[in-house]
């Protein structure tokens, strides 16, 4: 059978993967997908990087809209990034009835609904397994693995940047921009780190997940997000102390009243596999009422890595190219016509549990005035630790640490209560307040 033709957008680090590991692997692909799968056409401004990675055994063009516009080229993958030009040039793919693998989770988490509408009323898939957590098949995993399931939450660490960064910190006691600094340094993190460091890469991914497990549309714009530029290292010392591990974790669960979906430090209990996920390592953790807690473990970034998720869609799409339309999985797992309106809830209704550091006064009676406000609030108290006010300033210090775990509450009433704690006058410093899930 004729190999299908694949045309190539974006030859970098990824692409550059893409196209090795499949001339390496050929043989074993062509195997797994019944025909050839090969790259005719790149398409890349720089064209003498990308001639240098292809040779003579693909065209090199600048204008992506030339493998768009060519009828050989059955996929086109769109390795280009951003929610610009990538955008559009996917969906002129669609309009042509080619189909799509992409890696580019910021569109999809943004304009994934418009996307995936355009492909079904084409007929024509867009395959992006790569768009979370790299190398890990988790986005197969939930649109067919675990399909028999109610899932009921996933939570996951989908950022290698912001883990390696914590790893450090916990293992060198050093602060957020000492490590930061570190990790530029050896190239984990990029020169504008921002979309990591504050948690956006991971709401990407967790938007794209949540619409896969739940059956709703994607809805970034509805994710609560924040990132890992405020924690100290005092805060993952004592979560440490208190048997817990700090981890930036994408979650979104099912409720009866919505669906959370959020980014955050969390504290995790140190004996979960997932709070053992060290560097930049990615894991996710998937509950279902069926198989109960899966484990999802691998790199989530990279050259290779990626690309094995790149090609799997490759694979994928080479074998489903002449089944009906009908017969296919669908982008989001459920059938289009039966997806959920479920609202995502506000980050005010969620309900979890919190750690929380006050610098204090060291007097009589504040961790009695403390406790107060939280009893009259209805939120109980589940764990404590006191610093001796000398080992934070000495001999004579006036000052200490008061570190308290809670039970679960609403976040609009533990917001409400933290603004009361704040107004007291042995509260010496802006409260620190961590969430904390047991994922039990």
């Amino acid at each position: 059978m004729k190999p299908i033709q694949v045309g190539l957008l974006g030859i970098g680090t990824v692409g550059s993967g893409v196209f090795n590991v499949l001339k390496r692997n050929q043989a074993e692909i062509r195997r797994r997908a019944g025909r050839g799968i090969e790259i005719t056409m790149v398409a890349d401004l720089d064209t003498a990087r990308a001639e240098a990675v292809v040779g003579n055994t693909a065209k090199v063009v600048k204008d992506a809209r030339e493998i768009i516009a060519n009828p050989d080229i059955d996929i086109v993958i769109e390795l280009i990034g951003g929610y610009g030009i990538a955008r559009q040039l996917m969906m002129e793919a669609i309009a042509q009835g080619k189909h799509v693998v992409t890696a580019n989770k910021a569109l999809l988490a943004v304009h994934g609904t418009e996307i995936f509408a355009a492909a079904h009323a084409k007929g024509v898939m867009v395959a992006f397994e790569a768009a979370v957590a790299g190398g890990i098949p988790i986005i197969k995993s939930l649109r067919e693995g675990l399909t028999a399931n109610r899932i009921e939450w996933i939570a996951g660490i989908i950022n290698g940047t912001t883990n390696f960064i914590l790893s450090e910190m916990r293992d060198k006691g050093l602060d957020f921009e000492q490590v930061l600094k570190e990790a530029q340094r050896l190239g984990y993190a990029e020169a504008d780190p921002t979309f990591d460091i504050e948690g956006v890469d991971a709401a990407h991914k967790a938007t794209i997940m949540s619409a896969i497990a739940f059956g709703v549309p994607v809805q970034f714009d509805k994710a609560y997000v924040e990132g890992i530029t405020k924690l100290s290292s005092v805060d993952i010392e004592y979560a440490e102390q208190l048997g817990y591990r700090i981890k930036l974790l994408g979650i979104t669960k099912r409720t009866a009243k919505g669906i959370e979906l959020r980014v955050h430090p969390t504290l995790v209990p140190a004996k979960r596999l997932i709070a053992n996920v060290e560097g930049a390592m990615n894991a996710v953790v998937v509950q279902g009422d069926a198989v109960g807690t899966t484990l999802y473990y691998g790199k989530g970034a990279g050259s290779e890595p990626t690309a094995s998720a790149v090609i799997a869609d490759l694979v994928d799409v080479t074998r489903l190219h002449t089944v009906d339309a009908a017969h296919r999985v669908p982008h989001l797992a459920f059938q289009p016509d039966q997806m959920s309106e479920e609202p995502i809830l506000p980050m005010s209704e969620v309900v979890t549990s919190y750690y929380l550091r006050l610098r204090v006064a060291d007097q009589a009676g504040v961790l009695a005035k403390v406790a107060g406000l939280l009893a009259t609030a209805g939120i109980s108290i589940d764990a404590m630790l006191q610093r001796e006010a000398s080992a934070l300033g000495g001999k004579g210090a006036t000052q200490t640490d008061l570190i308290l775990l809670t039970h679960s509450v609403r976040e609009g009433t533990m917001n409400e209560v933290i603004a009361q704690m704040q107004g007291l006058a042995t509260v010496l410093a802006p409260i620190t307040r961590i969430r904390k899930e047991e994922l039990a």
